[in-house]
């Protein structure tokens, strides 16, 4: 288990670490590195912005020895948010959705109340890291604190079926 530095020139001194983590996880995954704690949160300011990351990972030795995301074929995405997500299924098949298609719980689609219809979410379960890319054509969820209903196929994807619910990331592509 790791603690957070008690202050902030600790916190500096950690800062050139997260820097070359940084650099190493940038070109493999797409993502930035951000605070893993509240504590490190609030003195991010420590922390490299993604932009000089990229630099740093493209130019230096670590960068050019491993293929970036955009190499791999695969698209950047910007995390819209992360919150407890949960799933309708077949209660509801049949039913028309607010794009005007009917639900059919067999594809990967999902209900979200603000995204306009027809966008493309990566949706990762935050506990197992396991993503499913699901097509916005519903509005919801309009209960409780959640931020996405799955279709049952997207929630058997990412692995909260059994459960009902889960914590998980959303992100969309990066224009």
């Amino acid at each position: 288990m790791t603690s957070t530095p008690k202050t902030g020139a600790a916190r500096r001194a950690i800062a050139p670490a997260i820097a070359l983590a940084a650099a190493v996880a940038l070109p493999i995954t797409g993502l930035a590195l951000t605070a893993a704690t509240p504590a490190l949160a609030k003195e991010q300011s420590f922390l490299p912005s993604a932009a000089p990351m990229a630099a740093v990972a493209a130019a230096g030795s670590v960068g050019e020895s491993l293929a970036s995301a955009s190499d791999m074929g695969t698209s950047d995405f910007e995390v819209i948010g992360d919150g407890m997500a949960s799933y309708y299924g077949r209660e509801l098949a049949g039913n028309r959705t607010a794009s005007g298609e009917r639900f059919d719980p067999s594809k990967l689609t999902a209900a979200h109340r603000t995204l306009p219809l027809g966008t493309n979410v990566r949706v990762t379960n935050q506990r197992t890291g396991e993503s499913v890319m699901v097509r916005i054509n519903d509005r919801g969820p309009f209960h409780g604190n959640r931020i996405i209903d799955l279709s049952e196929a997207a929630a058997s994807e990412i692995g909260i079926r059994a459960a009902g619910r889960g914590m998980v990331e959303l992100a969309v592509e990066a224009d």
